[in-house]
């Protein structure tokens, strides 16, 4: 079975603390990756908007965001789903332990929100309730050679998939591995909700992967590593 893949949209933090960055400086966005498998068409992080999106999707792929069967979200923020409306056909998959933490924290800020009477706040809340309410929890593997590999530490259940190619494994990482910044020094962003967690799962992607997709950069090879 051919594995395929390719970055649609390279990613950016609001604020790069590795650039000495202490706010924010820019709009944040998530690296948006294309899997193809089969006839699975996998589409990881729609995290520009759908307009921006479908236009992007046409410059750097022949296929459509009405061509995609599955999105997998590696965490569930908003900076990784923003184009979910483009893809309306397709599953939406989510690791379980994120879409639960996602759960209780959504139902948190409705309580919040109703308790000081916030309607703009509600409404938000009922958009992202809505979302997460449609995404369905990841089978282990989504389609040949492309299977979950948890990275949990940035949000409680942030996922990366692995992809097995002849003689290279390829890891699409997320937020566990921010940029190649992060990569070379061996660090994990300080909004982490668990640092040593974080740390743990970033070194783990270290040592599995011979080629890493950071979650706000674009493709490299892991330099602890010889292809």
């Amino acid at each position: 079975m051919n594995v395929d893949y390719r970055v649609i949209s390279i990613g950016t933090l609001a604020a790069h603390p590795l650039w000495n960055e202490s706010g924010d400086v820019r709009t944040g966005y998530a690296t948006t990756v294309l899997i193809e498998s089969g006839d699975a068409r996998i589409l990881v992080n729609p995290s520009l908007p759908a307009k921006i999106l479908e236009a992007r999707m046409s410059e750097r792929s022949p296929l459509r965001c009405a061509d995609i069967t599955q999105v997998f979200l590696t965490s569930f923020t908003v900076e990784h789903y923003r184009g979910l409306a483009a893809i309306d056909d397709a599953r939406w998959l989510v690791h379980e332990p994120e879409r639960a933490a996602a759960t209780a924290a959504l139902a948190e800020q409705a309580d919040r929100a109703a308790e000081i009477g916030d309607a703009d706040l509600i409404r938000r809340v009922d958009e992202h309730r809505q979302l997460l309410e449609r995404c369905e929890v990841a089978p282990d593997r989504l389609a040949a050679g492309v299977d979950l590999f948890p990275l949990p530490g940035v949000t409680p259940g942030t996922c990366g998939l692995i992809i097995s190619l002849p003689g290279t494994t390829v890891l699409v990482c997320g937020d566990a591995v921010a940029t190649i910044e992060h990569l070379r020094e061996g660090k994990v962003l300080p909004t982490c909700m668990d640092i040593e967690q974080a740390g743990e799962s970033f070194r783990e992607a270290v040592e599995i992967a011979d080629v890493l997709v950071p979650g706000r950069d674009n493709v490299t090879v892991n330099p602890l590593r010889t292809l």
